[in-house]
């Protein structure tokens, strides 16, 4: 016969180890950037804006003041630095927008001009 108490503390250990991996997981995917809001933040959500200043076709932005984002291609790791700090005339988006939001900016500008 068998050990009822062996038997059940196997399934609240394995209930643990699936809840810690559902729970990381879904951490990890809620930490990856997101490009539709990383869009919407590029064309009307961020203050300003970041189409007002840059062209980037996908997003249908004609802005002249900054680097033509389509002609200049860059990776999510320069986009994230100029966004996140600023450049030049840029302003730093650092406290006004969210680490993931930052994040979701830089994955879509450099999908949309093709540095990624």
């Amino acid at each position: 016969m068998r050990d009822n108490r062996v038997d059940k503390s196997r399934y609240a250990v394995v209930a643990a180890l699936f809840a810690c991996c559902f729970t990381s997981a879904q951490a990890f995917a809620d930490d990856e950037p997101d490009l539709d809001m990383g869009k919407k933040l590029f064309t009307q959500k961020a203050t300003p804006p970041c189409a007002v200043c840059h062209t980037l076709a996908d997003a249908g932005a004609t802005g002249s003041i900054g680097p033509n984002l389509d002609v200049l291609q860059p990776d999510s790791d320069r986009v994230y630095a100029a966004v996140k700090g600023g450049l030049g005339v840029m302003p730093a988006y650092k406290g006004a927008l969210s680490e993931q939001q930052l994040q979701s900016i830089a994955a879509y500008v450099a999908k949309a001009a093709g540095g990624d």
